[in-house]
């Protein structure tokens, strides 16, 4: 990524801590299966990044700059609002054929960067503006990898040999705005988690704890469920991160198949964007990684962000857009402010 502040030292604010003093990076997976606290950021679309730290402590308030973002008005999109109803229709067209049953199309939202920043500033005021249970910062800047997430999702998380996802398919402004496709959605994912998960886990130890539970999140509410199951032995992150990336609730099912719209529908690659962020304890084997939505990145000398959602043959195309609006809106005023008011949990 072109764009980071090379003066900066390297950091990490993952799971509630601070991770300091880098030791190594690496692209290769079963690192995380060594030793040591690592920082792990998965692009959609590019290398592994797993950055090992030396210190880690609980983040605390922000002690340096407010964050001042690009204007708002500077914000242009990938795809504007008849690209992507068209792809809407291209993708319900696909389901009539057969082909798949669901798509997630999304759009990258990017604004230009004056000067330098500081993606933990980023991140401390989405922490204030827009909290959520799996936010994240990383911050590489010999790596390129500069990126701050305000993630409401977990993609996978593992406690020894347990492992576990929690896709979200359904998103409304309240509880009575759901649709029965947001239902169909959420439960098209889980089969598909389902599916992932039972590629590395004992037979019959997958299961779904809880199906269509209903999260608050600021601004909308979205519908969650969670599958989980038990690792067979000598499996690890490797085996698992490959059974189950790239998460399947940003994808679709068939996940193959969507890929492949994907490809031909979005004119941009996703880069971090519907990826994974998060950290893995490798000496308690033990880790919780994100799905990267609700997350900026810097490349180029611009701020990107991406937003999408769940394409089925009952979506409408106007109400699909509505939908990216409403998932960006929050997080652009965040962005965009001129400053954030310090307060929020990170360090830098």
């Amino acid at each position: 990524m072109v764009g980071v502040t090379p003066e900066l030292a390297p950091l990490a604010v993952v799971g509630g801590r601070l991770a300091t003093g880098l030791l190594d990076v690496t692209a290769d997976l079963a690192a995380l299966d060594s030793s040591g606290f690592w920082a792990v950021v998965l692009p959609f679309s590019g290398d592994p990044v797993c950055a090992r730290f030396a210190e880690v402590r609980p983040a605390r308030p922000w002690p340096g700059l407010p964050w001042h973002g690009p204007p708002v008005q500077s914000w242009t999109t990938s795809l504007d609002q008849a690209g992507f109803e068209a792809g809407v229709e291209a993708i319900r067209s696909a389901i009539a054929a057969g082909d798949v049953y669901q798509v997630n199309l999304t759009r990258r939202l990017s604004a230009p960067l004056p000067a330098p920043v500081d993606v933990a500033a980023l991140g401390a005021a989405l922490a204030a503006g827009n909290p959520a249970p799996f936010s994240a910062v990383v911050r590489l800047p010999a790596h390129r990898v500069e990126v701050a997430s305000a993630s409401p999702e977990r993609f996978l998380a593992r406690s020894g040999n347990r492992v576990w996802s929690s896709p979200i398919k359904g998103t409304a402004a309240t509880v009575d705005d759901f649709l029965p496709k947001d239902r169909a959605e959420n439960i098209m994912i889980v089969d598909l988690v389902r599916n992932d998960l039972g590629r590395v886990c004992d037979w019959g130890t997958v299961q779904v704890p809880a199906l269509l539970s209903v999260e608050p999140h600021p601004g909308l509410v979205h519908l969650v469920s969670t599958v989980e199951g038990h690792l067979r032995p000598g499996l690890g992150w490797a085996a698992a991160i490959d059974a189950t990336f790239p998460p399947g609730s940003v994808t679709g099912a068939p996940k193959r198949a969507a890929l492949d719209h994907i490809a031909r529908l979005e004119p941009v690659e996703r880069g971090v964007y519907c990826g994974a962020v998060g950290w893995v304890d490798a000496d308690r084997a033990e880790g919780e990684l994100n799905v990267a939505i609700r997350t900026f990145w810097v490349d180029d000398g611009a701020l990107h962000f991406g937003t999408g959602g769940g394409i089925t043959w009952d979506s409408a195309p106007s109400g699909e857009w509505a939908e990216t609006e409403l998932k960006a809106r929050r997080l652009l005023q965040v962005a965009s402010s001129h400053p954030v008011g310090v307060g929020a949990s990170s360090d830098g």
